[in-house]
């Protein structure tokens, strides 16, 4: 797939000559270049001040958010605190992705610390839904709880709550999605993406505010921040996982988050890890491609509550037992993944109209509900355009929806919305249900609603470079200062750098079928060895004797403990000078 290079603005020139004189004081010629262009990397995020490169830098615990600056957050704690008293039984309902259920798992674990009667609650994936079902309503009347504690969902969940409340159930709604034009009647909906609330960070993941929810109630209660720094890992993963901007509040979570997953982690995580045989440090990238699929895979095949188990297992035997069946559950789930994709990139490839067409949308009653939002991900890299996948369960059409760099797609949704019996989600990921005669309809509208608004561009997918860069100013003291800038990921990715003019001095191979693999060079630079993932169609252009662009990332390589730095290509193009 052809991509389109875009360099970012270098900043404001002054901006960045003070910066750069400010964290490097030194009166030296290579000194001074590689900290401008450290400076520029710090510009580029909207950090142009000596303090706040100090605070991105080094981010401290302090620097997280009062909790009581959430609308509604004094009324939840009120609302806990009562059930406490009266010894009501309290039930933790969450999500059944990664984010639900860390989110599940943090809230759960802390108030289980204080109160005798609290339970969690996951629904069926196949057989309630997403989001508050009547099901697990009816469920916590059976088992006599009249408090629940939704997580990473209920924010558009107007008539179960109304139903709960006839049956003397009260919702306190811990949410991140976008709020509908009604919100819930709970005792309180916490939520920052209401308009009326005042909280300066908007985008924390689901777990993110039930981390802020046990942060309240530990404040009102004199019980120490250390005593809920164990929940910092669950946190960090959920950012990972639910692929939101690591910027302000979040990156503070994901540091010490990560942080802790590399140095304490939980039984449930370890398992996971000795299970993928990881034994490097880890990164927010190693917990998006091994830990999250596997707590994902619980709830996309079988039950999500076996993911909860592993995350708050208290010791390792149960951790490795709970670990061991989720890793077999990620089995059957990418074979399944495998198997579906290929037989939508089939039907992609039988369809003559597709390519006339700015979205893709595909149905097949077969396929697996659990995986459906992972093929949408993989045919969105393959056929760069938004992308719904849909199948059918329980007499309902039901889809997951994923977009491009810069297009709505929830907004566009919402133009659909009278087709359809229920959506949400973001602004990228989304999930939607039907009534089967509504598919035609649905995908015709939709695909106009998107032709009207989407740019050309967007249907390229786009590679921001931060800055150009000569191999020969790469080396480890460098490396380490742009490791400063983690945990990365959106709105604060690892930087991507274009280098010019180089070849390739051994020449390129394949490996694994679809990546090259090559060694770079510029003249008078070192040579490095590189990595090309999914580009072995570039292999005729890198053969020796051939010059070339080439946009990547720096990263550390070890090989049987010899530690080497690699450059992980991008993109190449054939030179342009």
């Amino acid at each position: 797939m052809e991509k389109r290079w875009t360099m970012k603005s270098q900043g404001d020139p002054l901006s960045v000559e003070n910066l750069a004189h400010l964290i490097d004081a030194r009166d030296d010629e290579n000194s001074r270049e590689i900290y401008k262009l450290v400076a520029t990397l710090l510009v580029q995020r909207g950090i142009k001040y000596y303090h706040e490169a100090k605070k991105f830098f080094r981010p401290e615990l302090s620097h997280l958010h009062d909790p009581f600056l959430i609308k509604d957050m004094d009324l939840a704690i009120d609302r806990i605190v009562k059930a406490m008293s009266d010894q009501e039984k309290i039930l933790i309902y969450g999500d059944y992705d990664v984010d639900g259920t860390t989110a599940v798992a943090t809230v759960y674990s802390f108030f289980k610390r204080h109160h005798d009667w609290v339970n969690f609650y996951l629904p069926d994936r196949y057989k309630e839904g997403y989001g508050i079902s009547t099901a697990g309503i009816d469920w916590a009347r059976e088992n006599n709880y009249t408090l629940i504690i939704a997580l990473d969902c209920g924010i558009k969940s107007i008539d179960k709550v109304d139903y709960a409340k006839t049956l003397g159930i009260d919702f306190i709604i811990c949410d991140h999605h976008i709020p509908g034009d009604q919100l819930p009647a709970a005792v309180a909906v916490l939520d920052p993406k209401r308009s009326d609330c005042p909280y300066p960070y908007k985008e924390l993941t689901g777990c993110g505010i039930g981390f802020k929810l046990v942060q309240a109630f530990a404040d009102t209660h004199s019980i120490p921040f250390s005593e809920i720094e164990c929940y910092l890992d669950l946190c960090a993963v959920s950012i990972a996982s639910d692929i939101v901007p690591v910027t302000g509040e979040n990156r503070i979570l994901a540091h010490f988050g990560m942080e802790r997953l590399n140095t304490n982690p939980r039984e449930g995580f370890k398992a996971i890890l000795n299970l993928a045989n990881v034994k490097k440090k880890v990164s927010l990238t190693d917990v998006v491609f091994v830990i999250g699929p596997r707590i994902n895979a619980a709830g996309r095949i079988e039950d999500a509550k076996r993911s909860v188990e592993l995350l708050i297992a208290e010791n390792e035997e149960d951790a490795i037992r709970a670990g061991e069946g989720i890793d077999k559950l990620n089995q059957t789930r990418r074979e399944k993944d495998s198997i579906i994709t290929e037989q939508a990139l089939q039907l992609i490839h039988d369809d003559e109209g597709h390519k006339h067409r700015k979205t893709t949308v595909l149905f097949n009653p077969d396929w697996h509900k659990g995986v459906i939002g992972i093929v949408a991900s993989r045919l969105t890299e393959h056929h760069y355009r938004p992308t719904i996948v849909l199948t059918q369960s329980d007499g309902k059409i039901t889809g997951s929806a994923r977009s491009v760099k810069d297009f709505d797609l929830y907004a566009a949704l919402e133009k659909c919305g009278d087709l359809l019996e229920q959506y949400g989600g973001h602004k990228y990921a989304a999930g939607l249900t039907m009534k089967p005669e509504r598919i035609q309809e649905f995908r015709d509208r939709f695909n106009q609603v998107v032709t009207d608004v989407i740019e050309e561009r967007m249907l390229t997918q786009e590679i921001e470079v931060d800055s150009e860069l000569n191999l020969e100013d790469i080396s480890f003291p460098f490396y380490r200062i742009l490791q400063q800038f983690a945990p990365f990921g959106p709105g604060n990715m690892a930087p991507v750098f274009l280098t010019r003019g180089v070849n390739s001095r051994i020449g390129p191979k394949i490996v694994g079928e679809k990546h090259l693999k090559l060694f770079v060079e510029q003249p008078n630079s070192p040579s490095f060895d590189a990595i090309a993932f999914q580009q072995a169609n570039h292999l005729q252009d890198t053969v020796y004797g051939k010059t070339f662009d080439i946009c990547y990332a720096i990263e550390e390589n070890d090989w049987n403990g010899n530690v080497t730095l690699q450059l992980n290509i991008k993109d190449i193009k054939p030179a342009t000078v």
